[in-house]
């Protein structure tokens, strides 16, 4: 029976473990909240008293933490997971964290012997838990075959961008587009709004015109209603994300990226305001008439 070690049990990451459970794997696994793996438990996994722990024996550890820093702490600290990883493991970071830290992080766990791929996912926690998220992989074509069987459960789509860190780049690159979107949602929303239109012929407008993409089909009536039930994807992820994004393209484009830096500046003020909740309150924010402030 082949041995994964799942770190990391959030919206995206509970169902990606139980998807391994799924499978037929043996699974360890360990979150910072042990009340997330509760019922994972329940279905056979084994609780894991650190990542270190969990890693021992895996033929693979697959990640999916929230940012730079949970990813180091997981992966490189005394009680992480490469401490007690053998040489030919597969190391699976599926996170969204910057293309420098995937490049860094790439480089200590080859040091270690380890096989490292960088695997950040799209698709909501519902796809995540029946195995249809889409794999956005950096890797060597000789180590992404010998993942393949681990990435399975995850997803039959797997896109190979080329060599380590090139999966982030393109993860990068979607995030900011949808953070660029998701801002031009609510503001034009909130223009519709003040100006006094008819704001059902406006949701039909939109999502029948050019303007029209899966981002704002899904959010536009959901800002509009201020409905923001079952979150998907909060305000602090999404500016995390943008800022990394924004990172990458100030080391690479001549120019500055000047939506990209003002989606950024947009979430930090959704940040500020209700960072753990619906990416959607930026509708919020932005709706206040001239000279009213934010709490």
């Amino acid at each position: 029976m082949a041995r994964v070690a799942f770190i990391g049990l959030g919206r995206m990451g509970h169902g990606m473990a139980g998807r391994y459970l799924d499978a037929g794997f043996a699974v360890a696994v360990w979150n910072r909240s042990k009340a997330k793996a509760d019922d994972l438990i329940a279905r056979g996994a084994r609780w894991a008293t650190s990542p270190e722990d969990a890693a021992i024996d895996a033929d693979a550890v697959v990640t999916m933490v929230a940012d730079d820093e949970a990813s180091r702490e997981v992966w490189l600290t005394r009680d992480g997971a490469a401490t007690t990883m053998k040489a030919g493991t597969l190391a699976i970071e599926c996170s969204t964290v910057s293309y420098r830290h995937a490049l860094e992080l790439a480089r200590q766990l080859r040091d270690r012997g380890l096989i490292y791929i960088d695997s950040p996912v799209t698709g909501l926690p519902d796809a995540a838990a029946v195995g249809k998220l889409t794999l956005l992989v950096g890797a060597d074509t000789a180590d992404l075959e010998r993942a393949r069987p681990y990435l399975a459960p995850l997803s039959t789509t797997i896109r190979h961008f080329g060599p380590v860190g090139s999966g982030t780049v393109y993860k990068l690159i979607n995030n900011l587009m949808g953070a660029i979107q998701i801002a031009g949602i609510a503001e034009g929303l909130a223009i519709a709004e003040q100006a006094g239109l008819d704001m059902k012929l406006v949701l039909e407008a939109i999502e029948t015109g050019v303007a029209a993409s899966p981002q704002v089909i899904r959010h536009s009536r959901r800002m509009a209603a201020r409905n923001f039930s079952g979150a998907t994807f909060t305000a602090a992820l999404r500016h995390k994300d943008a800022a990394y994004a924004v990172t990458l393209a100030e080391s690479l484009l001549s120019d500055v990226p000047l939506m990209g830096r003002a989606a950024v500046e947009a979430y930090a003020r959704a940040k500020a305001y209700a960072p753990d909740e619906d990416e959607g309150k930026l509708i919020e924010i932005v709706s206040r008439h001239k000279g009213a402030t934010t709490k």
